[in-house]
């Protein structure tokens, strides 16, 4: 391959991913509860000074180590405070991630299967989602990604290295997960020989130079509130006990799997036992990424507490097995393959046109024509991946499937993301709250609007509030705020009712104020 068409497939893959993630990152407010808590929490390092404490609404906050909100500290002082900079760390090594996804692929497998990879990467659903999104699943990804990948192509310093920077941005799970990753790979390889080769004690004095500091300094400042609370509940105890109903849910990663790697999702089956039945050296990378992928599901689907975003980390390996075994049946005219991703595209393609129809009956009429293009778009990729599984035609298949990815994602954002904004976002609501607000009297807000609360309306900490027994404080004399969700305020007796004045009600939120001494 000439190093011309190298740069080529590079730039084609920076400009697909950067034009996925980048072209909507600032157009849309931060999404209660989870993103209003990360740009607020470093929002607060500046304001603060500390970069070793994380806080919020001004008090120790114990649930993240600090590399997010690091990053997003630095993207505030060059962009500016907003939604942009807010997400930009996520957006940026997305984008990265692809690349090392692509350039790792090369030497694996073969350029077009590494292209393949990256394209499947950056049009899967939860990674392009996750890459618009003020949270550390993409950050944690990126760097566990460079970990494992650095470890296939046998650069250990880079595996300790990216290791250890994976630890201080979720806490032990980044070594819990390498370590185990690389440990199940060599002992199912009959490869644990590799170990004397892998540099172990200067290895680790590498990881802990760069893993331990942060931790060493917040339990010096902070004792065993440090330990029992970052360690204690939001490591152990999570994994034990579930935080959210889903944890319950033996199954929940399933559904999420298969409508997270969409439009990919037929071939998921296919790559892993195609894999395993490789002979080679592309067996064992087939099998490393296969172990990857697995003990990351099976981790979480373990794991009682329970969301959307855990998995993220195994959508890489996922993407460099799909696109390696695209490009196998592509290389060898396995025809076949191509008539059971049209068969399965039809099922997934038909249960979302049913519930593009369900949406249709419950959206407004300003969503109503954008859910009937989407679902006429859907019928049109349809349409096409049959045509080109007739005409045997692998590249027009795939070509397909990534211009109606490209074409959805601009239809969600440009589109359905706005109009639902108001459900999932405060900012609107606080700008109404503005308007009535003296300024001074305290406010009382629901623990899940606070987060956001505090980062679109600048108000000192000590302001605001959480009303944990709503009817007892208003029973209180003295002038008041409160943003609560509405079913709050409807719960409450008609006498408590009468003694406040309602100001605004924005979907769920409403906003009253109670004015007697």
């Amino acid at each position: 391959m000439t190093e011309r068409k190298l740069w080529f497939n590079i730039l084609l893959v920076l400009f697909i991913s950067g034009l996925i993630t980048f072209s909507h990152l600032g157009s849309l407010s931060l999404f209660d509860p989870d993103e209003p808590v990360y740009a607020e929490t470093a929002r607060e390092m500046i304001q603060f000074q500390d970069f070793i404490s994380p806080r919020i609404y001004g008090e120790f906050w114990y649930d993240k180590p600090p590399m997010y909100y690091w990053l997003v500290a630095g993207a505030f002082k060059m962009f500016g405070v907003g939604e942009f900079a807010a997400r930009f760390p996520s957006a940026f090594l997305a984008v990265i991630g692809v690349a090392v996804v692509y350039l790792s692929g090369r030497k694996l497998f073969s350029d077009r299967a590494a292209l393949l990879s990256a394209l499947i990467l950056t049009t899967s659903l939860e990674y392009f989602y996750l890459s618009n999104a003020a949270v550390t699943d993409m950050t944690l990804t990126f760097f566990m990604t460079a970990a494992l990948l650095s470890f296939l192509h046998r650069h250990y310093y880079m595996f300790y290295g990216w290791t250890a920077l994976a630890v201080v941005t979720k806490g032990p799970i980044g070594v819990v997960f390498c370590g185990g990753i690389v440990g199940l790979y060599l002992l199912f390889t009959g490869n644990l020989g590799l170990l004397k080769r892998m540099k172990i004690v200067r290895g680790t004095a590498l990881f802990a130079v760069i893993a331990l500091p942060w931790y060493l300094m917040m339990y010096h400042y902070h004792g065993m509130a440090f330990v029992d609370t970052f360690l204690g509940f939001h490591n152990v105890t999570r994994f034990l006990q579930p935080e959210h109903s889903s944890g319950i849910l033996w199954y929940y990663y399933i559904p999420v799997l298969i409508v997270g790697f969409f439009p990919w999702t037929p071939f998921l089956v296919q790559a892993f036992f195609a894999a395993l039945r490789e002979n080679g050296q592309n067996r064992n990378y087939g099998i490393f990424l296969v172990i990857w992928a697995s003990v990351v599901f099976l981790f979480f689907t373990l794991s009682q507490t329970k969301l959307v975003s855990y998995i993220l980390p195994m959508y890489p390996p996922l993407a460099l097995l799909v696109g390696w075994y695209f490009d196998k049946a592509w290389r060898e005219k396995d025809y076949r393959v191509l008539k059971w991703f049209a068969a399965i595209f039809t099922m997934l393609v038909i249960i979302l046109e049913l519930g593009l129809f369900y949406a249709g009956k419950l959206v407004t009429s300003q969503l109503f024509f954008s859910v009937q293009v989407l679902a006429g778009m859907f019928v049109l990729v349809l349409a096409f991946v049959w045509w080109m599984s007739y005409r045997q035609n692998f590249r027009g298949a795939f070509c397909v499937n990534v211009i109606g990815m490209l074409a959805f994602i601009t239809i969600l954002m440009a589109q359905i993301f706005p109009a639902v904004v108001p459900i999932f976002s405060t900012k609107g609501f606080v700008n109404e709250f503005k308007q009535h607000y003296d300024g001074k009297t305290p406010v009382y807000i629901a623990d899940f609007y606070r987060p956001s609360f505090m980062f679109y309306s600048d108000l000192p900490s000590n302001q605001i509030k959480l009303p944990e027994t709503l009817p007892v404080i208003l029973d209180k004399p003295g002038k008041a705020y409160f943003i609560v969700k509405k079913k709050e305020y409807e719960k409450l007796s008609p006498a408590l009712q009468s003694k406040v004045r309602v100001l605004a009600i924005q979907e769920d939120k409403i906003l009253f104020v109670r004015e007697f001494d």
